[in-house]
């Protein structure tokens, strides 16, 4: 056989090294509450993402939706059908969003994982695959994001293997603190707003200490200056009202008069509403 007639394995990469993506806790918190409603026979859930691929060529995964499954040992089913439907129902809300890949619940990739990926493949181009560990195998909800790279002999396909992108969680910070009780495996109780408030402060404080560490250390030369961190640094400090500190605990102190009015308020509501409701029902059955 002549030199340029053999035949060469090789990876069909989608460039997965400069891929990567983040998700929004709204896309977790759906697929544990659907995991958690899933049929008494299913193991896992599989479901659709779905985002945008920012300019810079990252994936945002903003939403999702459960898709019915049967699976065995040698193949999975998915009902297309509502796929589809719940696809054109979303996009009616949100026309932006569009599908940029699927999830399964579970630590990490599955034997049948490789014939859903084929399936999104047709619908969209280098499908994300994203992963939610609702067994807490590690002590935690691990979540993680992968891309198939296709294993090729010639023109024939042979394979598809997974490999991780990076993938970043991106929230506010209340956000944060809902999904830091989430991926625990026990909860002795919810924090209330004075506690979650309590948690955030000392991660503010935390986080200034390593700024002032920083600059100490660009200042004594430990460390080379950073331009682009100066400047952050700079128009964050910036940003921040020149405020006297009993000027700034009277500011705080009426902001948090306000919001125990309204909860006082909404409290006040809530009993006269469920009251009313009560007494409309004793005078129908009177």
């Amino acid at each position: 056989m002549a030199a340029g007639d053999r035949t060469v394995l090789q990876f069909n990469s989608p460039s997965s090294a400069s891929l990567s993506a983040k998700v929004h806790p709204l896309v977790i918190f759906n697929i544990c509450d659907c995991y958690v409603r899933r049929p008494d026979q299913a193991e896992r859930v599989i479901g659709t993402l779905l985002g945008s691929v920012l300019p810079d060529g990252t994936v945002d995964i903003r939403n999702s939706y459960a898709v019915p499954h049967t699976e065995s040992a040698e193949q999975v089913a998915l009902d297309i059908e509502y796929h589809h439907n719940m696809l054109v129902s979303h996009q009616k809300v949100n026309p932006k969003e569009v599908i940029v890949g699927w999830y399964s619940t579970g630590l990490g990739v599955t034997g049948g994982s490789a014939l859903i990926q084929d399936f999104y493949s047709r619908e969209v181009p280098n499908p994300i695959h994203l992963t939610v560990d609702t067994g807490f195998r590690n002590g935690e909800g691990t979540v993680k994001a992968f891309v198939s790279v296709n294993l090729a002999l010639g023109d024939r396909q042979l394979a598809a293997q997974f490999q991780e992108i990076p993938l970043d969680l991106c929230m506010v910070e209340a956000e944060r603190v809902g999904f830091d009780i989430l991926k625990k495996t026990a909860v002795d109780k919810l924090p209330n707003d004075l506690e979650g408030m309590e948690v955030t402060m000392g991660r503010l404080l935390a986080l200034i200490d390593d700024v002032y560490k920083y600059v100490d250390d660009v200042v004594e030369g430990r460390v080379p200056a950073d331009n682009n961190i100066g400047r952050f640094i700079a128009e964050t400090v910036a940003s921040l009202p020149k405020l006297s500190p009993p000027a700034f605990d009277k500011l705080m102190n009426d902001s948090l008069q306000d919001q125990l009015l309204l909860l006082y308020l909404s409290s006040i509501a809530r009993t006269q509403l469920g009251l009313a409701e009560k007494l409309n029902t004793a005078a129908q059955i009177l």
